[in-house]
């Protein structure tokens, strides 16, 4: 798709609508540069946007996350918002086709110009080198109780039903990593069993939104 003049437009898509809402904050203070014109929980976007910026939160990576079907309803360029940027992640979605994989541990100013950048053609993926995990940017579930984005993940993916050897799986880290990451999401919710972890979570935004445009723009 050719990127007119202007500022590159640009659909979100994410599960969570808090997690949405963070993404629309963070890129608000570049509107000159960047305008959001849609936030979906939904792969059928109905905009047309020049660049389709997809948050991984809580979502399945690599051969798993189908990016094929963005590519051909948009038209547009697909790029992955996520911190997990080991190169065997990288490399499977580039196999998939996306134009673009931007580390959740860049700056604002990082993550736009990175849009601008794939918008007008390039192909912009994390340096080499070693990747930690970061805590993301913008807003999601559970962060006015104090659960970290690792935490919160973690917790998303107990209210889908993973075990913990799946959830390590999904979310690349090993099994102690995330029993730890339970014990501080645990004591942050005030539960102590996994059902009461699920009622918690689906109380607090962990329960996915419905579709929600953000502009009527459907140029």
């Amino acid at each position: 798709m050719a990127v007119g003049p202007g500022p590159v437009r640009v659909a979100l898509v994410n599960d969570y609508e808090l997690v949405l809402l963070g993404l629309q904050s963070v890129l608000a203070p570049y509107a000159g540069r960047v305008a959001l014109i849609e936030a979906t929980t939904s792969s059928e976007v109905e905009s047309a946007p020049d660049v389709v910026l997809v948050d991984t939160f809580a979502r399945a990576e690599g051969p798993q996350l189908d990016l094929g079907a963005l590519h051909l309803h948009t038209g547009a360029k697909v790029v992955l918002y996520s911190w997990h940027t080991s190169p065997h992640l990288v490399e499977a979605a580039l196999a998939q086709g996306i134009d673009g994989y931007v580390s959740k541990g860049a700056p604002a100013e990082e993550l736009v110009t990175a849009l601008e950048r794939i918008a007008a053609g390039e192909q912009v993926v994390p340096a080499p080198g070693p990747h930690l995990g970061a805590d993301g940017s913008g807003t999601w579930p559970g962060q006015e109780e104090e659960l970290t984005a690792r935490e919160a993940e973690v917790v998303a993916l107990i209210a889908q039903g993973l075990s913990n050897r799946e959830i390590a799986g999904r979310a690349f880290l090993s099994i102690n990593s995330i029993k730890s990451h339970i014990r501080s999401a645990y004591r942050k919710m005030g539960v102590s069993r996994r059902s009461q972890a699920v009622v918690w979570a689906l109380q607090h935004g962990f329960a996915p939104a419905p579709r929600r445009p953000v502009s009527a723009d459907r140029e």
